[in-house]
């Protein structure tokens, strides 16, 4: 049964909408006590297989608003109006004295293997729905996840051990999989790490200063890593990157390490028909400023033998750590970056699993 935390977090707003518009589902994974909301399109009918996207939260998200925040900042819930999918949006609960900023633990290596910790967790939910069939029928090769900032590290830790689960990724201003523990000795000792920052601190920069995800390992080598990972569940996980070169919580070069990254490990699941290298994308498109503020970024693309795209990476220029093209108005968004949520979409939609 839920325990108190499951209780607290579940605000009036989303009892009473659930109750009106039948659209948001509170779940809970008995077997790691873990809370998700899934977002259901108003006229969806059982029966339909649809597909399913996780969206998981980055650090502090869940402390300014309610834990499905990142929902409002995404827009995700509109697209899966306009298109017809299933959202979840898994919460890290912890208490404050154990994870002050409700991040998710992507640099444990317990979270970095098959049946183990968060990515068991995770996984795990995805399995629950699957199992609810009198609420939802899911397409089961197109299940997808993606993530911002710890949620990004732990897109990528699912993608590694769960490639048989989700058919594409998306990591949007995260880490490479198999992130270490050592970046935690990098941070300011424990600020009183354990209270929770108030939005005039975040505003302040304080945010920055204790969540710092610096450069991670040599991508190649974490990239077989990550191969190895998948074990006998190997095969190429088509990844979509979002990061900003302004980024001051994950270093830009975060970006092009998870980039390389997933080349080198879908490379090594598909060796005959993946041979691309980073240092040789098979696109690269520059888009310039816009007229109203948008910010310029380039899109890197690498394909396979027969021209499917496999990796696709956007580099904002200027963009800090934020949701690219999130809802005005939030913290952890920057409306004036190329829309993430449409691009991830379009690209998860163009990579069902039996597709790659």
């Amino acid at each position: 049964m839920p325990n108190e935390a499951f209780t607290a977090a579940v605000p009036p707003e989303l009892q009473e909408l659930s109750t009106a518009r039948k659209t948001w589902h509170v779940g809970y994974h008995e077997a790691s006590h873990r809370t998700y909301w899934v977002y259901t399109p108003v006229d969806y009918q059982v029966g339909t297989a649809v597909p399913l996207i996780m969206v998981l939260h980055g650090c502090m998200q869940p402390y300014f608003s309610h834990p499905w925040a990142i929902a409002y900042d995404t827009h995700m819930n509109k697209l899966a109006e306009e298109h017809q999918f299933l959202v979840v949006y898994p919460h890290h609960f912890a208490p404050p004295d154990i994870n002050p900023a409700s991040c998710w633990d992507f640099f444990l290596p317990k979270n970095q293997h098959r049946d183990s910790g968060e990515s068991a967790s995770l996984a795990g939910i995805v399995e629950d729905m699957l199992n609810d069939t009198s609420r939802w029928t899911i397409d089961q090769d197109r299940i997808y996840v993606t993530g911002i900032s710890s949620g990004g590290g732990a897109t990528a830790n699912l993608g590694a051990t769960y490639p048989d689960v989700f058919a594409a990724i998306a990591v949007h201003s995260g880490g490479e999989y198999g992130y270490p523990l050592p970046f935690l000795g990098e941070q300011e000792p424990a600020r009183d790490a354990a209270a929770p920052l108030s939005e005039a601190e975040a505003f302040s920069g304080e945010f920055e200063k204790i969540a710092v995800i610096p450069p991670g390992p040599d991508p190649v080598k974490q990239g077989e890593k990550a191969f190895h990972a998948m074990g006998a569940f190997a095969r190429v996980v088509p990844t979509i990157v979002f990061h900003g070169t302004a980024d001051h919580v994950s270093d830009p070069i975060n970006g092009d390490q998870v980039t390389q990254q997933w080349i080198t490990t879908n490379h090594l699941a598909a060796p005959k028909d993946f041979k691309a290298t980073f240092e040789h994308p098979s696109s690269t498109i520059v888009h310039p400023a816009g007229p109203h503020g948008e910010q310029p970024y380039t899109v890197y693309t690498w394909q396979d033998v027969h021209g499917h795209d496999v990796v696709s990476y956007y580099k904002v220029d200027g963009m800090r750590h934020a949701w690219s093209g999130g809802t005005p108005g939030s913290i952890f968004t920057d409306p004036d970056g190329p829309d993430a949520s449409n691009a991830i979409h379009e690209f998860f939609m163009a990579h069902p699993k039996k597709g790659t």
